[in-house]
């Protein structure tokens, strides 16, 4: 009852306070994913059209009902039909992989058949533990057969107005230490390249590096980035300006991503972006109440909380900027407060795909 109380009181601050650097929420908000595994939002937020991939890779997903049901009878069938798309339209998909890639997704298909025989055995004698980690594996693997479809153009159009602002052209993984533990993330450049690319920049400059958790609500974000001393953000040092990075939000059916504009703002009220706000430990890119367009290098983890997302909806989905999910150590943000701090944020790899301008 305590815990009620304490979420319907956040809710009516949110709803009624603004804050200096993050935009207050409104009614009339989208519709959340789904999909809760980081893991997951990252494959179907890929710039790929692979239908033999795609729809192998869904049957997979969508055994997780069932299995929390113990339909084996479903989750049986779900797996043959994996097997099917495997055995079956293997050519396709091999076919649709860049020619330098083909040998590499030819090995992986294999590796992928034996893991799906496994998981049918497996399904057949109704083992949980057994069927999730196999899956997990398998899963993993149609990860690298996807990633290998993906060629050097960028997929997206930014606006030529951004030219000076770095970019990821890609996807980078990186380690977060705090005061309580560390973390490792996958920050997406392919759905968020400015924002991706102004945290990745700023992490390889040891920018974040012994900065406090600034901000920490309970249920909802914790916040860091702002530097000490009077600057509210990163001021470049070859203009002595402070840079700013617009707000920045794909959607499945905008063929344009939306620079400075939220969802309300052209009238989506339903939408789901590409990178939902969906899962404990989601990066968020802060801006004040005022402009949607100056956020610099303040960035949030999102604290997922399922009683604050009612049947797939959520608080900032539309309104702020997603750039990448916390993939392992989530667990830390629930003990993170304003007493502690980031020690250090490294970029594991793909720092070759920042690109510091147009």
């Amino acid at each position: 009852m305590a815990k009620k109380i304490c979420i319907l009181a956040l809710i009516t601050i949110l709803f009624s306070l603004g804050s200096p650097w993050i935009e207050p929420v409104a009614a009339g908000l989208p519709n959340g994913n789904r999909l809760k595994d980081p893991y997951a939002i990252l494959r179907n937020s890929l710039p790929i059209e692979q239908k033999e991939l795609r729809e192998l890779q869904n049957k997979l997903e969508d055994t997780s009902e069932d299995i929390r049901g113990s339909r084996w009878s479903a989750v049986s069938k779900a797996t043959s039909r994996s097997q099917f798309l495997v055995s079956n339209k293997k050519n396709q998909i091999i076919n649709s992989v860049p020619e330098e890639n083909k040998q590499k997704a030819t090995e992986l298909i294999l590796n992928l058949k034996e893991e799906l025989d496994e998981l049918g055995q497996i399904a057949n004698e109704k083992n949980k533990a057994s069927f999730l980690k196999v899956r997990r594996q398998g899963l993993k693997t149609i990860d690298e057969i996807e990633s290998l479809l993906i060629t050097d153009d960028f997929p997206h159009q930014i606006p030529d107005e951004y030219d000076n602002l770095p970019r990821l052209l890609g996807r980078a993984n990186v380690e977060i230490k705090t005061s309580k533990g560390n973390m490792n993330a996958i920050i997406d450049g392919y759905n968020a390249p400015l924002t991706a690319g102004a945290f990745i920049d700023l992490s390889l400059k040891g920018f974040y590096d012994g900065l406090p958790i600034n901000r920490a609500e309970e249920f909802f974000i914790l916040q860091t980035g702002d530097p000490l001393g009077e600057a509210i953000g990163f001021v470049d040092p070859d203009t002595n300006q402070l840079r700013k990075v617009p707000l920045e939000i794909r959607t499945p059916n905008f063929e344009d991503t939306l620079y400075g504009e939220t969802f309300e703002d052209v009238g989506l009220y339903t939408e789901t972006p590409v990178l939902p706000f969906a899962t404990l430990g989601t990066l968020g890119w802060a801006h004040s109440d005022k402009d949607l367009n100056d956020g610099s290098s303040q960035f949030f983890f999102f604290l997922y909380e399922a009683e604050l997302n009612p049947a797939g909806r959520n608080l900032i989905d539309g309104r702020n900027a997603a750039f990448g999910y916390v993939i392992e150590g989530s667990e830390i943000l629930n003990k993170l407060g304003v007493d502690d701090k980031i020690i250090s944020i490294k970029v594991l790899n793909g720092a070759e795909n920042l690109k510091l301008k147009a």
